[in-house]
């Protein structure tokens, strides 16, 4: 028992040769709770961050409805105008921090999508006759991952524009959009400055947030160093 406990150096060179059949057991046991493991914390994950959108989303409809309420009863005038930037300011900020997680989330996804991808190519060093039955990739590259979210065919830029990220970028734009051309219209500008003010700010945070996400997406690859690599065929 004690000679199948320690067994070979499991490093990569060794692929699963020479280990015994108890301890090539061992390992896919191991393999498998790990695999378990990544498979809880990724739907954890993904729980906990569209909650936090679908919370957002519904404090934006709440705070829309507030306003129109209040609106209603001062005749928009008197302290309508504060508290309008005071609710707009609110639901921004609280955007942007939503936004903060679900982009810091795309990047977990990601790692726990490459770590599976990972443990597929170990279950193939044990039993090379696994592949044919495999549709997830065993290549933790960029291709293994891509493969991974997508079996059947690459799926480009809809992957992320139909994602969570997009949505709640594009309504924390929004609001910081109001915001700003509420703010300038309360400082004095004409209302057509205010409405370009407005859609300068909502354009320049989704483009730059969208920047940002990109550029986390490309370091996530470019400090990862890959164990099995996508053949050129």
């Amino acid at each position: 028992m004690t000679a199948d406990a320690s067994g070979p150096d499991s490093s990569r060179e060794d692929d699963g040769a020479g280990l015994t059949d108890a301890q090539k057991s061992l390992r896919a046991q191991m393999l498998a709770t790990e695999h378990w493991s990544l498979l809880a914390s990724r739907s954890t994950t993904q729980s906990e961050v569209l909650t936090r959108i679908a919370i957002f989303l519904t404090l934006v409809s709440a705070g829309l409805v507030t306003l129109g309420v209040l609106g209603n009863a001062t005749q928009f005038r008197g302290w309508f105008g504060v508290a309008a930037l005071g609710v707009l300011l609110l639901l921004m900020l609280l955007g942007l921090v939503t936004q903060l997680r679900v982009y810091n989330t795309a990047t977990e996804d990601l790692m726990y999508v490459v770590a599976m991808n990972r443990l597929r190519g170990a279950y193939l060093d044990l039993d090379p006759g696994l592949a044919p039955y495999l549709l997830m990739s065993p290549n933790d590259d960029r291709a293994g991952a891509e493969r991974t979210y997508h079996y059947f065919f690459p799926r480009g830029q809809s992957q992320v524009l139909a994602s969570s990220m997009m949505v709640i970028t594009v309504v924390t734009a929004v609001v910081a959009g109001l915001f700003a051309g509420s703010l300038a219209l309360a400082l004095g500008v004409f209302a057509w400055v205010a409405v370009a003010i407005g859609a300068v700010v909502a354009l320049a945070l989704f483009a730059g947030s969208l920047a940002r996400g990109y550029r986390l997406y490309l370091r996530s690859w470019a400090e990862h160093e890959p164990l099995r690599r996508t053949s050129a065929d």
